[in-house]
C-alpha cells in the first residue's frame, strides 16, 4: 500500500514532466530548440502565484470547474497500476466507477464553461460534449473485449504484474487493436492534435483551449495539472500494453515503465507534428475508428479465442 501511495504522488508530480516532452518533439520537428523539460513546472508556479479574475456573470459553477476537474483527475489515478503495482483503490467493477468519475470531471469542466455566458465557450462545449460520446462507445467495447478475457472488469485484474503479458498471450494479435484505440482515444479524451489543437488561439477551431479561456491564475493551474494528470492516465494504459513484461525486479519493472511512456509520449508529438488538425466534420470519422477497431477485436476473439 505504502508503494502504492507514493507511486501516486511521484504520478501527480512527474506528469507535467512527461507532458513537455511532446512539445520537445515538436520543436525538433519544427527545427527549434524547444522549450526546457521543466517549463510546465514554471508555467504552473507563475499561475499559482497570480490571482483569478471572475466575471460579474459567473456563479460559484465557474469556480467549482477546476476544482473538480483536478480532482477527478487525481481520483482516477488511485485505481491505476502505475508500473504494474496494485492501486490504491481497486473493486470489480471500478473501471466503471473511472468512467463516471471521468465524466464528471467533464460536466463540470463544460458547466464552467456554459456558466460564462460566453457564446465561444459554449461551442466549445458542445463540441467537448459530442466527440467524448463516441470515445465512451469505444471504452465499452474495449471493456467488453477485456472481460472476454479475463471475466474481470477491474483495472488491477489488466495490468498488474504479469497479467498484461497474460492478456497478449491470451489475445494475441487483436490486441494490437486494443492499443490503437486506446491511442485515439488518448488523442481525443486530451484534445491533441488531429481532433484538437492545444497551441492553436483561434476560438473557431478550439475544443478543449475555448472553454477554458475566461480561467486565470490559480484555477488556470488547477485545470492544467488535472489535464496533465488526465494524459498521464491514458499513456500509463498504453505504457502498459506495449510493455507487458515483467522481471520480478522493481527497479526493472520501473524503468520499463518509464521507457513505456517516453515511447509514449513520442508517439503523441510525432503524431501533431506530421498531422494536420482535421476539419470538424471529420473528427467523428476519426474518432469512430476506434469503435471500429475494438469491435473487430471482439469479433476476431469470439471466433477464434476458446
Amino acid at each position: 500500500m505504502i508503494e502504492s501511495v507514493i507511486l501516486w504522488f511521484l504520478a501527480i508530480l512527474i506528469a507535467p514532466f512527461f507532458s513537455a516532452v511532446i512539445l520537445k518533439v515538436k520543436a525538433f520537428f519544427g527545427g527549434k530548440k524547444g522549450p526546457p523539460l521543466l517549463i510546465n513546472y514554471y508555467t504552473l508556479i507563475k499561475l499559482f502565484k497570480k490571482g483569478s479574475v471572475y466575471s460579474n456573470s459567473t456563479t460559484l459553477v465557474f469556480k467549482l470547474g477546476p476544482i473538480i476537474s483536478l480532482a477527478t483527475a487525481v481520483t482516477v489515478l488511485m485505481f491505476l497500476p502505475i508500473a504494474g503495482y496494485t492501486p490504491i483503490f481497486s473493486f470489480n467493477g471500478d473501471v466503471i466507477f473511472i468512467m463516471y468519475i471521468m465524466g464528471l470531471g467533464r460536466f463540470f469542466t463544460i458547466a464552467a464553461a456554459m456558466d460564462t455566458a460566453s457564446p465561444f465557450e459554449g461551442m466549445g462545449a458542445a463540441r467537448e460534449a459530442y466527440f467524448p460520446i463516441i470515445c465512451e462507445a469505444a471504452m465499452f467495447m474495449i471493456l467488453i473485449f477485456f472481460y472476454r478475457l479475463t471475466g474481470e472488469l477491474q483495472l488491477a485484474s489488466f495490468f498488474t504484474g504479469g497479467n498484461t503479458l497474460g492478456l497478449w498471450n491470451m489475445a494475441g494479435a487483436p490486441l494490437l487493436f486494443i492499443v490503437i484505440a486506446f491511442f485515439i482515444i488518448l488523442l481525443t479524451e486530451n484534445s491533441r492534435v488531429p481532433v484538437d489543437d492545444p497551441a492553436t488561439h483561434l476560438e473557431l477551431t478550439m475544443i478543449h483551449e475555448v472553454m477554458v479561456l475566461d480561467h486565470s491564475g490559480p484555477d488556470f493551474g488547477l485545470i492544467e495539472l488535472g489535464s496533465f494528470c488526465k494524459l498521464f492516465f491514458y499513456a500509463t494504459i498504453i505504457s502498459r500494453l506495449i510493455l507487458p513484461f515483467d522481471f520480478g525486479v522493481p527497479a526493472f519493472g520501473f524503468a520499463l515503465f518509464v521507457l513505456g511512456l517516453f515511447i509514449v509520449y513520442l508517439a503523441i508529438g510525432v503524431t501533431e507534428s506530421v498531422i494536420a488538425r482535421y476539419r470538424m466534420d471529420k473528427v467523428p470519422q476519426f474518432v469512430l475508428t476506434s469503435f471500429a477497431l475494438a469491435f473487430f477485436a471482439i469479433i476476431i476473439s469470439l471466433e477464434f479465442i476458446k
